[in-house]
């Protein structure tokens, strides 16, 4: 079975995500924030799972892309929670990069998915 780098990854950060959010809620006595993050930060790797049965390129390219927006909404919880100071620096750029790291190759498959549509687009008018 060929290894879905974007699709492990994810799960393993939706983990992280789980762990912060208990640790925001025991620790911190943090309850509304730290719900957003969980909320957006578990999401990302639903939409990818969801992408993985598409029902076509456009179904799955839209799925990215709510995964995309997913991942953006958690870089800024992340980033209101540090501002907050729920979290530390050390804490916040742990976890941002990896959000970061996500977001990126999220938005590498997405241009790549439309690039391969548009082409087959081209190609059947020709």
């Amino acid at each position: 079975m060929k290894n879905n780098v974007v699709k492990n990854k994810s799960f393993d950060f939706a983990i992280r995500i789980v762990k912060l959010y208990q640790y925001l809620n025991n620790d911190k006595k943090e309850f509304i924030l730290s719900k957003q993050l969980l909320r957006s930060g578990t999401s990302v790797g639903a939409m990818i799972r969801e992408a993985e049965h598409a029902e076509s390129k456009s179904d799955f390219i839209h799925k990215f892309a709510i995964a995309q927006k997913e991942a953006n909404e958690t870089v800024y919880w992340l980033e209101l929670l540090k501002a907050t100071d729920y979290l530390n620096e050390k804490e916040f750029e742990n976890i941002n990069n990896d959000a970061i790291s996500i977001l990126k190759l999220i938005t590498s498959i997405l241009k790549t998915s439309k690039n391969h549509l548009e082409a087959k687009k081209v190609s059947k008018l020709n």
